[in-house]
C-alpha cells in the first residue's frame, strides 16, 4: 500500500472508532480509491494512562505504545497519529523511536485556539484527571501565553463520570452531563472557549452537539490535519515537508 499514515488507537476504542468514523464521512469521495489510506492499531490492551500517570506502580503503558510504533515503523508509514490525549504524557519518547513525523494532537489544537480565537486570554480545559494531574495541556497553553480554567472541585467528577462510567465502561454518551459541564465551565466560571481535553469528550461532542457553547475538538482537528496531510502527500508532496507546519516545537 503506498500512502498511508498509521492510527496507533485503542485509547479507548470507541473514541479509537470516532476519530476514524470523522476521517471516512469528512473526506471527499466519488469512488472507492478517494479514501485514505492508514493502518490502525487497535491496542485495547494499553494499560490506563491515568492510572500510571498518578501512580508510578501501576503498569506502565509506555511499553505497549513502543511496540506499536516500532512495529508499524517498519511499514514507513507517510506519519504517525495517536487519538488519545492523555497517551501523549509519553509523545516525546515514542517521537524518538523513529525519524517519521508524528503528529502532537494536543500542541495542534492548542495552535487552533488561538487561531480561532486570538483574543481570549483563557481557555476552559476539561479532560482526565491524568491529563490534569500531570499538567500536560497546561503546560501546552501556557506555551502560547494563555490561562487556563480548570473550574470548581465539582466539574472533575462529572468529567470523569461521563468519561469512564458512561462511554469507557457502558458505551453510552450522557448528552445531558455533557452539556451540563460545558454550561457550568461557561456560566460559572466564565470560559467563553472550552477544550476538550480526552477524546471521549469528543465523541461526546460528536453525538451530542447541539448546545449554544464554543469548544476546541482536537480529535476533530486533528482528523482534519490527517485529511489534509494524506491527500497532499497523495498528490507527490514529501511527507516531512508537508507536516512541517504542524511539528511545533
Amino acid at each position: 500500500m503506498k500512502h498511508f499514515f498509521s492510527i496507533i488507537g485503542g485509547m479507548g476504542t470507541i473514541a479509537t472508532e470516532s476519530y476514524v468514523r470523522l476521517i471516512n464521512h469528512r473526506v471527499k469521495i466519488a469512488k472507492d480509491q478517494d479514501y485514505l489510506n492508514y493502518c490502525l492499531v487497535n491496542d485495547a490492551q494499553v494499560p490506563d494512562r491515568t492510572a500510571y500517570i498518578k501512580d508510578h506502580t501501576k503498569p506502565n503503558f509506555f511499553y505497549d505504545l513502543r511496540d506499536d510504533v516500532l512495529g508499524q515503523a517498519k511499514l514507513n508509514p507517510d506519519f504517525f497519529v495517536m487519538p488519545c490525549n492523555t497517551a501523549h504524557y509519553f509523545y516525546d519518547d515514542l517521537a524518538k523511536l523513529t525519524d517519521i513525523p508524528f503528529l502532537h494532537m494536543m500542541r495542534i489544537a492548542v495552535h487552533k485556539f488561538i487561531e480561532q480565537y486570538p483574543k481570549e486570554t483563557k481557555i476552559g480545559l476539561i479532560a482526565t484527571e491524568g491529563s490534569i494531574y500531570d499538567h500536560l495541556y497546561e503546560d501546552e497553553i501556557h506555551r502560547i501565553h494563555r490561562n487556563v480554567e480548570f473550574g470548581g472541585p465539582e466539574i472533575q467528577p462529572m468529567v470523569t463520570k461521563l468519561i469512564y462510567r458512561d462511554i469507557k465502561e457502558k458505551g453510552v454518551v450522557d448528552g445531558k452531563l455533557y452539556h451540563q459541564i460545558l454550561q457550568k465551565m461557561h456560566d460559572d466560571y466564565g470560559c467563553n472557549v472550552i477544550l476538550l481535553g480526552c477524546t471521549e469528550l469528543s465523541l461526546a461532542q460528536e453525538k451530542a452537539p447541539d448546545h449554544p457553547y464554543h469548544v476546541i475538538d482536537p480529535q476533530s482537528i486533528i482528523a482534519d490535519v490527517s485529511i489534509e496531510l494524506a491527500l497532499k502527500i497523495r498528490k507527490g508532496m514529501d511527507p516531512k515537508e508537508a507536516c512541517a507546519k504542524y511539528m511545533y516545537k
